[in-house]
This record gives structure tokens, C-alpha cells and sequence, in this order.
């Protein structure tokens, strides 16, 4: 097996870099530049804004649309086909807009790479642009420096690099210039430097062993380039319909031609061959123009904007429209640990005295025990942490939790070193892994050191007992030992504490030993509060939790089962683990595994396909670069708003306080707004079904054409849109959190939706053919405006039943949804407007149509919409006494 540049030794890896640790020449470095290529991130050439624009006339219901439209401008229609071709043309840019807006990723990732890069050429140290670096040049780091490429350190002083961004770890990664035979993730390939990660503490030197596009972060950005976003589950299924609803609206629209053709040639005409025909003509674009609901893509869009609004409350910033509707589908989350689910703060929870005591500190400082009070002093005073005037916590996040305790205590850090001043440190490396400092103690000069547990207790000769200094015996070693494993099984992060008397004089290495032993202090980051409730109703409502994370596998499961992600037979993998699975094995497994640790980009990628390949919505959460291409691949992809920009261009959605709680939140507002979105659908579809039922029967009855173009138009686009908007204001059904997510594959009508569309338009038709029959009896054109009157009247009153399926407008609440009865009264208002003389020429009103006949028309509409509430109030209650047998036959 191909070793990687970690596993190989260092004299390997500066023969197959061509190098020395005195660097390249300036030559061979000019030579390099020119075959390899400049240090930076390459993109894949983007659509142009007219492709993207001519993109979207791809859609069937838009194509159907053109035709109608070109046929109504050859036929002299030139108002209602300038109407159409603007609807199409205003879709088509908020189209083309929405697409650009999402192009940003790899903008934001080239932003992390470093201007500069010090290096040594020739022998010489010399600064150039990090664009300039090539394999094999030698590179030095300090504190403060972002790392410029990828590479092998040749040397490190106590070297810290925050790696968040690549491995989601909240503390910095401790450099080692060391061997590493195994397979390990980046996380812990300790020799290795990564590109756009950052310097914290120490200093370094590394070989250069990879640039631009073949770096780590590169390795992402080709994911982000080769991963393809996802369609979301409504944009699948209004697809579906569209299809559906073109190739049915155009084999109705000929068949009707036909027939009226045929009629025609079959002498069933009025003689005027040439106005038959255009009549023949105008019925099958009448159908076409009925059938197609034409704002519903503005309709759409505008109730998910209001989701939008909606989510904002709930702490979630929706960054691509679909979103909104996809969380609400979700079925499963996969969730980082860190700043999610945690608190993304070290804390102390627990600690050990060598007289056994544990627990937590329950006195005020004044009562403190000797042994209390030093486990404390050591960790405030051999600690670089602060707390800065507004508040922000500067340092090491173990250090930081060190003096949080303190404070916690009731006993201010900064008190304790006002009154013992540092006089002299020995500052932490990781070869000692410890830290020491001297102060002067009630007269006494002390060396303080804190460090790691193993190495404390080794170099400890005796030990603090209820504030005697005793021998340390086998027996205290073998209690803090068994102690020190008992907060590694809870996954805690231990630090020992311990101090000797020393003289006031330079400090050495070698003066931390014989050490007095005090105790321990044990902390992690916990688990936000809010997280258990949310996990849980996460559960309730159908959806599977699932922690993908950057950190050890132990931590890891501790946390998931403490919060309910984890149970017990449930598994839990490493990347090393997963990349060992076959496709096959991994879908046996897949649905038992709720914790992966310590993965790569490419894991996280895998995990996402292979729930979506079992047909579920997938939800992934995360901050950093390594996020941002299972962010893209995912159904929709949440970034933290903590998190690096790159994750955030990658996401369709925010979390403003990078808490999961708020995820939960939002899944509920995304039902409601898909719900809102099928009531607004079938509310226009209801009213479509209605106005074709209506031109058929007339067709079938050999009477005039109920409505014309324009009136269908004027419906379609201005009338019915304010309603349907209406609708995407309803508040959430009260089951809505106890369903499980809806089938990805489900129709956009199905079950209730379906019958209820049926059922609504069939009462709208036998309305409006009525209504036409009444005014025919006067004369043809007020048939017509009976018609019209009756359909617009009725499609803008079923705006009540169509507020729910699972409860009248009443017990929904009659004035619940304000909105709704002011989009009545508009149209109300707009319907007037068609009666002014001089508009109502245009609308084919005639003067013989008056108020009476309003009145009619709108009983007729009233019935209709009175009868589709009692029939859903009784399928109600034969559907509740349904549900009640049930009940007692299954008790």
C-alpha cells in the first residue's frame, strides 16, 4: 500500500520533495513554479447568466405557456399574450438571481489562503508570496501565521495549530516532529501542517509537500466543485406534476380542438368557416389558459419567503429559498458535536483530592480546605489565560475553563494573582506536556505545575492529605490512577495539579520533580441544556439523530447517549472504521449507527449518499471548510453562524446561535410552510378544475365559451394569488410535530389533497354552468358574465375550506388567519373594478348584467363553498368514530 507523506521517514520525505533543510535554490524554485503552477485554489469555468437564463424555458408547464402565448399573438390576442411572456420573463430573472446568489463557496474558501510565506532559499531566510510556494520549499510558522501549504515539520517548538476548520476539534492540535506508521485521519497526523489552518502558539518549520488543488483544503474544494446540490423534495415533486399537467393540458386542448373541428367540417357550424374555426381555437386556449395555474411559481416563492421571516424568529437564516420546505421533510440530522450539541465550552465538572473527595466545591472560598484552596491557586496561577475587559475569553479552552471555575467559586482569578504575582515560569511544551510557574505563597516560595495526569503522578514524591505533605505511597498512586481512569471512561479531559517549595532563583527543567501531589480537575465540553428536550422531540416527530464529528470516538459516544442521540446495541464508527466498509455493508449497518468520530470530508459525503440512497431526507449541520462539501451534498445543508464563510455559502440555511435546539424549531416552521404551500396549490387548482369542468359542459352543450382569455388571466394572475398568499399564513395543524416526515416521492396531490381538490372544483363547476344557464336565458353575453362572476366569486370564498383538511374554518379559528379575510375583501374590491363602464367592455360585462345578477352569482358561489364545509364536517366525524373503533378494538 502507497505510503502517505506522514508515514514515511523525514530523509524519505526531502528525497522525494527534491529538498534539504537549507531550502531550494532560487532557480529550481522558478522551474517548479512553472510546472506545477501557482500555489492557489482552481475553478471550474460557471454557466453564464444567459445560459442559466435560457435554462429555465426548459420547464414543461413554461413551454405550454409559450405555445398558448405565441398562438394568442398570431390570433391578434396581444394583451393577454404580453401578460403571459412578462410572467414568464419576471420568473425566468428571479430564477437566474436566486442561481447567482449561490455561487460562493469557493470564493470563500480562496479567502483563507495566506498573502505571504517566510522561507529559506539557498540558506537564507526571505519572505515571498504564498502564491510562489512550491513542493519541496522550506517554510517557518510563529504564533499568529496561517499555514501557506501542506507539509512534513522538519522542527517545532511547543507548535499549536488550530485545525478546527478541517477536523471540527475546538482546541488546537499539538504539533510533534514524530513517526506515524498507521492510517490515521488528519486529526491526528501530529507531524503534518495543513494549508489555511493557524499558528496559536510555538514556532515551526516544514517541508512543503503539497500545493494548491492537491493540498487538503484543495482536496475540498474539489468536492465542493464535483458534489451536485440536491433538488429539494417539492422542486422533485412540482417537476413530477408539471410533466404531468403539460402533456394532460395539451392532449385536452386538441382533443377539444378536434372535436370542434370535426363538428365544424360535419356542418355543425354557424357558416362562417373562419369564425368557427378561431372560436374552435379560442375554446382549446381557453382550456389551456384555465388549466395552468400561472403565478403559482410567484406563489410559491412568495409563502416561502415568509417561511423565511418565520425561521428568522427561530434563530435560522434561510440563505436558498427551497430550504424552507426541505427542513420540514427532513428525516434524518446529521449533526456536528461541538458548538451544536455542545456548548463549545470547556468546562470543569468534576475533581480529586487524594483524601478521596470528588464531586463539586460546596463551601464558600472562606471555608475552603487546605487542599481545596491550592488545587485552585495552581490552576489560576500556572495558567496564560484571561478574561478581557468585554468579556472575551482569551487563551487555551482548558485554561479558560480553569479560571471559569474559579470565578464559578465565588473566588475572582484575577484576586489570586493580584495577590501571588508570577515571578518566574517554565512555559508548557509538548515534549514536558507541563507548565510551571513560581510565586510566593503566605511567605513561601513555590513552584506550581499543572500537567498531564501520568506525568504529574510520575514525577510526584509526595502528596497533599487534609493539608499534611505525606509520602506518596503505591496506594495513593494506585487511588489517583484508578481515578484518573474513571473521567477517562466519561470521556472528561484531566489535568494534574501539584508544587514544591522552591528558592527564589532561575528556573530549570529538571526542578519539576519530587513534586507534592494535590489532585485532579476533570472537564468537557457538556451538552447544551436545550439539546435533551430537542433530541426528543426530534424523535417524536419521526426524524433520526445522528453525530458526525471531528473528535475522539469515546467523547463522541459519552455525549450521544448522555443526551439521547445513542442507546444501548446502537453503533458507533471512525472514519478508519467506515473507509473499511463495503457500500453493502455500510446499508446493512447504516441504520444502526447514530455516532461516526474522527472523519474525513469525503466520510461525511459518504454518510449523506447513503441515507439519501435509502430515500431519506438528510439534514447536515456544521462550521467548518471540511463541512462545507456533505453541507452542498446534503438535502439541506445547515452552517453555524459561528462557522467559517465557506461552510456558510455552501449551506442553504444559518443557525444564528449554532444551537440544535433551534434546528428542531425550524423543521416544525418548514411542515407548516409545505402544508401552507399544498393548501395554496390546491386552493388554485381547485379553482382551474372548476373553470375546465365549466368549458367542457359548455363545449359538450354546444354553448358559448363561459369565459374568455382575459377574464381566466385576470383570475389566474391577480385574483387568486392574494388568496393563495393568504393561505401560506396559516399557523401550524396541531399534529404537526407527532407525523412522521412525508414520503420524499409522494405526489403533491395525494390522499385528502387530492379528494378535496376533486370535490371543491366539481362544487365550483356545477356553480358557474348553473349560473351561465340562468344568464343564458336573457342572452349569451350575460351567460358569460354570470359565469365569470360566479367562478371568481366562489374560487376567492373556497379560500375558508381550503385553510385545512383536518378541521373546518371554524375550528380552525374563523378569524384566526386575518390575512385571509383581507385578501376576500381585495378581491371583493378587485371583482368591483371589472363593473366600472369602460373597464367592463374589456372583461366582456354587459350593461344588462346588474346588480341583481351580482347577487346571484354570489348565493351561487356562497352554496357551493357552505356545502364543501359540511362535507368535510362529516367525513370528520365518521373519519374520528373511525379512529375511535379502532382504538377499542386494539385495547
Amino acid at each position: 500500500m502507497t505510503q502517505e507523506m506522514y508515514q514515511k521517514k523525514l530523509s524519505e520525505v526531502l528525497v522525494e520533495t527534491r529538498t534539504s533543510e537549507e531550502g531550494l535554490t532560487k532557480q529550481e524554485a522558478q522551474t517548479r513554479l512553472t510546472d506545477q503552477g501557482p500555489n492557489q485554489l482552481k475553478e471550474a469555468p460557471r454557466k453564464s447568466s444567459l445560459q442559466l437564463f435560457f435554462e429555465t424555458f426548459k420547464d414543461a408547464m413554461v413551454i405550454v405557456l409559450l405555445i398558448v402565448a405565441t398562438v394568442q399573438l398570431v390570433m391578434g390576442a396581444y394583451v393577454e399574450s404580453i401578460v403571459i411572456f412578462a410572467v414568464l420573463l419576471l420568473n425566468s430573472v428571479v430564477s437566474v438571481v436566486q442561481t447567482k446568489k449561490a455561487e460562493g463557496s469557493l470564493a470563500a474558501l480562496k479567502s483563507l489562503s495566506a498573502p505571504d510565506a517566510n522561507v529559506i532559499r539557498e540558506g537564507k531566510e526571505l519572505s515571498i508570496l504564498a502564491m510562489d510556494l512550491v513542493v519541496g520549499d522550506v517554510v517557518l510558522l510563529e504564533a499568529g501565521d496561517y499555514v501557506p501549504a501542506d507539509g512534513r515539520l522538519l522542527e517545532e517548538g511547543s507548535l499549536k495549530v488550530d485545525e478546527g476548520m478541517l477536523t471540527g476539534e475546538s482546541t488546537p492540535a499539538e504539533k510533534e516532529v514524530q513517526m506515524i506508521e498507521a492510517t490515521v485521519p488528519i486529526g491526528d497526523r501530529l507531524n503534518m501542517v495543513c494549508s489555511g489552518t493557524i499558528v496559536t502558539y510555538g514556532r515551526g518549520k516544514f517541508v512543503v509537500t503539497a500545493t494548491g488543488n492537491n493540498t487538503a483544503i484543495g482536496e475540498v474544494a474539489g468536492l465542493l466543485e464535483t458534489t451536485v446540490e440536491q433538488k429539494t423534495p417539492l422542486q422533485r415533486g412540482l417537476d413530477r406534476f408539471s410533466k404531468k399537467l403539460s402533456l394532460a393540458i395539451l392532449g385536452l386542448s386538441l382533443v377539444i380542438l378536434g372535436v370542434q373541428v370535426a363538428r365544424i367540417f360535419m356542418g355543425g357550424g354557424s357558416g362562417d368557416m373562419t369564425a368557427d374555426l378561431v372560436n374552435a381555437f379560442m375554446f382549446a386556449i381557453a382550456v389551456a389558459v384555465a388549466a395552468i395555474p400561472e403565478a403559482l411559481q410567484s406563489i410559491v416563492t412568495i409563502v416561502l419567503s415568509l417561511g423565511t421571516k418565520k425561521m428568522a424568529k427561530e434563530h435560522a437564516i434561510i440563505r436558498k429559498l427551497p430550504a424552507v420546505e426541505t427542513l420540514g421533510s427532513t428525516s434524518v440530522i446529521c449533526t456536528d458535536k461541538t458548538g451544536t450539541l455542545t456548548q463549545n465550552r470547556m468546562t470543569v465538572v468534576d475533581y480529586f483530592l487524594p483524601n478521596g473527595q470528588t464531586g463539586e466545591f460546596s463551601k464558600t472560598p472562606e471555608n475552603w480546605t487546605k487542599d481545596e484552596r491550592r488545587l485552585v491557586e495552581i490552576s489560576v496561577l500556572a495558567n496564560d489565560a484571561a478574561i478581557a475587559e468585554d468579556g472575551a475569553k482569551l487563551g487555551d479552552p482548558t485554561e479558560v475553563a480553569l479560571i471559569d471555575f474559579s470565578n464559578k467559586q465565588e473566588q475572582p482569578y484575577n484576586d489570586v494573582r493580584k495577590k501571588y504575582p508570577r515571578i518566574n515560569e517554565l512555559p508548557f511544551d509538548s515534549d514536558r506536556k507541563l507548565m510551571s510557574t513560581q510565586h510566593e505563597i503566605d511567605g513561601e516560595k513555590l513552584l506550581l505545575t499543572k500537567g498531564g495526569p501520568d506525568i504529574v503522578i510520575n514525577r510526584s514524591s509526595q502528596v497533599l492529605v487534609d493539608g499534611e505533605v505525606v509520602p506518596m505511597t503505591e496506594e495513593h498512586k494506585q487511588r489517583i490512577q484508578q481515578q484518573n481512569e474513571a473521567f477517562s471512561e466519561r470521556a472528561l479531559r484531566v489535568l494534574a495539579f501539584a508544587y514544591k517549595p522552591l528558592a527564589d532563583r532561575d528556573l530549570e527543567f529538571e526542578d519539576e520533580e519530587e513534586l507534592v501531589f494535590v489532585g485532579l480537575m476533570a472537564m468537557i465540553d457538556p451538552p447544551r441544556e436545550e439539546v435533551f428536550q430537542a433530541v426528543s422531540d426530534a424523535r417524536d416527530a419521526g426524524m433520526k439523530t445522528v453525530m458526525i464529528t471531528g473528535d475522539h470516538k469515546t467523547t463522541a459516544v459519552a455525549i450521544a447517549k448522555e443526551i439521547g442521540i445513542s442507546a444501548d446495541g446502537d453503533l458507533a464508527l471512525t472514519g478508519t472504521e467506515l473507509d473499511q466498509l463495503s457500500e453493502e455493508e455500510l446499508m446493512e449497518r447504516l441504520e444502526q449507527v447514530t455516532v461516526y468520530a474522527r472523519v474525513s470530508p469525503e466520510n461525511k459525503i459518504r454518510i449523506i449518499r447513503a441515507w439519501q440512497n435509502k430515500g431519506k431526507i438528510s439534514a447536515m449541520t456544521g462550521d467548518g471548510v471540511n463541512d462545507a462539501p456533505a453541507l452542498k451534498q446534503a438535502d439541506i445543508g445547515i452552517a453555524m453562524g459561528t462557522g467559517t464563510d465557506v461552510a456558510k455559502d455552501a449551506a442553504a440555511m444559518v443557525l444564528t446561535d449554532d444551537n440544535f435546539a433551534s434546528i428542531i424549531s425550524a423543521v416544525k416552521v418548514g411542515r407548516n410552510v409545505y402544508d401552507n404551500i399544498k393548501k395554496a396549490i390546491a386552493y388554485l387548482f381547485a379553482g382551474n378544475l372548476g373553470a375546465i369542468i365549466a368549458i367542457i359542459v359548455a363545449l359538450v352543450m354546444g354553448w358559448n365559451n363561459p369565459f374568455t382569455a382575459l377574464q381566466l388571466l385576470f383570475i389566474n394572475l391577480v385574483n387568486d394569488s392574494l388568496p393563495a398568499i393568504a393561505l401560506g399564513m396559516e399557523k401550524p395543524e396541531p399534529t404537526i410535530m407527532q407525523r412522521a416526515p412525508r414520503d420524499p416521492d409522494e405526489g403533491i396531490f395525494t390522499g385528502k389533497t387530492l379528494s378535496s381538490v376533486t370535490y371543491r372544483g366539481i362544487l365550483i363547476a356545477a356553480a358557474v354552468i348553473f349560473a351561465q344557464w340562468l344568464g343564458m336565458q336573457e342572452s349569451a353575453e350575460l351567460g358569460i358574465a354570470m359565469a365569470f362572476s360566479t367562478l371568481i366569486m366562489s374560487r376567492t370564498l373556497q379560500t375558508l375550506p381550503a385553510r385545512s383538511n383536518t378541521q373546518t374554518s371554524w375550528q380552525a379559528g374563523f378569524f384566526a388567519n386575518k390575512m385571509v379575510w383581507l385578501a376576500i375583501l381585495v378581491c371583493g374590491g378587485l371583482y368591483s373594478v371589472t363593473l366600472i363602464p369602460g373597464v367592463r367592455e374589456i372583461f366582456a360585462i354587459p350593461a344588462s348584467f346588474t346588480l341583481s345578477h351580482v347577487g346571484t352569482s354570489l348565493v351561487l358561489a356562497l352554496a357551493a363553498v357552505i356545502l364543501m364545509e359540511i362535507t368535510k364536517l362529516i367525513l370528520l366525524k365518521v373519519q374520528g368514530h373511525s379512529a375511535e373503533e379502532m382504538a377499542d378494538t386494539k385495547a
